[in-house]
């Protein structure tokens, strides 16, 4: 199986974003290994859109962004949920592809256990069907065991790294984003069609980028 090279993040954004649906994610933390089919991302596309963590400029927080390709940009949301972000393009050119869904592969009772843990017990370990629990960016993160501590995290590591293990997907719709307020005219989300894993809404906007 084939991880990705450091070549495959240094491209335009919605290239990239396009091309890691039915790329696998994968976390090592110890002798527990999880993965999962990405079917749903959202590009954010340097300082221009307003959308993007880089619309105020280089900030402490932001500077992943301006970083290495490759690399991941992992921060907090409204103090609860961690996002990961993939770092794409040159260094100096702040982009980035948000992780928003995913399609469980390995580890599927790792990932209810630590859900259920978030959840403090109300559905149990068991009670998550396999498609909701990495659906949307801050469940796929708890159930992932991707923290803050993964900020910077080179992706052609060994740890946290992504793969071509050659998924077959269906067709891929591009619609906006969603989420947030500002932005909203790109159609910058995308995701696999049909895939019961993918969060929110599955309107067929566009299928081409």
């Amino acid at each position: 199986m084939s991880r990705l090279p450091r070549s495959f993040y240094n491209r335009p954004t919605l290239e990239v974003a396009r091309d890691l649906l039915g790329k696998v994610l994968v976390h090592r933390n110890g002798s527990a290994l999880t993965s999962g089919i990405i079917v749903e991302v959202e590009a954010y596309v340097g300082e221009s859109d307003p959308a993007c963590h880089a619309a105020p400029g280089p900030t402490e927080r932001n500077e992943p962004l301006y970083g290495h390709p490759g690399h991941a940009y992992v921060y907090l949301n409204y103090g609860i949920h961690c996002l990961m972000n993939v770092v794409t393009e040159k260094s100096g050119a702040p982009a980035a592809v948000l992780i928003r869904a995913l399609a469980p592969l390995d580890g599927i009772e790792i990932m209810r256990r630590r859900r259920a843990r978030r959840a403090k017990g109300v559905r149990g370990a068991t009670g998550i069907p396999v498609d909701a629990l990495c659906r949307g960016p801050g469940h796929l993160t708890r159930a992932m065991g991707i923290t803050l501590r993964h900020n910077r995290e080179d992706l052609c590591g060994t740890r946290l790294y992504l793969q071509d293990r050659r998924q077959d997907i269906a067709g891929i719709v591009w619609t906006p984003r969603i989420g947030i307020s500002v932005g909203t005219e790109h159609h910058w989300r995308a995701h696999v069609m049909g895939s019961k894993a993918v969060s929110g809404k599955q309107r067929a906007m566009s299928n081409e980028q």
